[in-house]
């Protein structure tokens, strides 16, 4: 039985940003890219014809955002400067450890987390301990597209060499993790089964 598990929210707290276009922003500054004036609607405003569900890496919006503006930066200085302006403290969640282990004696187990910002999923499994304890990572990034599109679970399933519709995808957000049920895999919410009930979870039949 393979299994997988969204990140934020489900298997880590972390904290999130009052307004990010004012942190972006700083960091920007802090690396010589003049900010616009009216940077904060920038921010806000699409700026790339994207299909829906797909996912723009963060830093490709943030250089859309400035050209639109008139501002030119290198690819490498706007990446840095969102990576250190998403810099969160982490805190696992309770019921993780026996949740993992759970999943790990069952089969496979991968991971699957809608993110836009590159370099925070890696950061956020060192900081709470969890490297090395996937099977497979995909983010939404990665992949270029949100759940609850297909292509995160499918690109996982492909990953971990198992069909889609075996999988189990555990997570906080049934708009989005429970996109699972519409390949023919199982949605676990946390918010119903905590952490440290997952295995009698896997364990009850279908």
């Amino acid at each position: 039985m393979p299994v997988s598990f969204d990140l934020f929210g489900t298997l880590v707290r972390a904290t999130t940003l009052d307004d990010p276009a004012a942190a972006v922003a700083a960091e920007l500054r802090d690396r010589d890219v003049p900010v616009p004036g009216d940077w904060a609607d920038a921010y806000r405003t699409s700026h790339l014809d994207v299909p829906a569900d797909a996912e723009v890496p963060l830093p490709a919006h943030v250089a859309a955002a400035l050209r639109s503006r008139g501002v030119t930066a290198s690819d490498g200085v706007v990446r840095r400067a969102v990576v250190a302006a998403f810099d969160p403290d982490v805190e696992r969640r309770e019921g993780v450890a026996a949740a993992l282990a759970a999943a790990e004696g069952r089969g496979p187990v991968g991971l699957c987390s809608n993110c836009s910002v590159p370099e925070l999923v890696p950061r956020t499994l060192v900081r709470a301990d969890l490297r090395g304890r996937f099977d497979a990572v995909v983010t939404s990034a990665a992949c270029g597209f949100r759940k609850p599109h297909p292509r995160p679970f499918e690109t996982l399933a492909t990953d971990l060499g198992v069909d889609v519709a075996a999988l189990v995808h555990v997570g906080d957000d049934p708009a989005t993790d429970g996109g699972i049920d519409a390949l023919g895999g199982t949605f676990v919410d946390v918010r119903e089964t905590p952490l440290s009930a997952l295995g009698d979870r896997l364990e009850a039949p279908p």
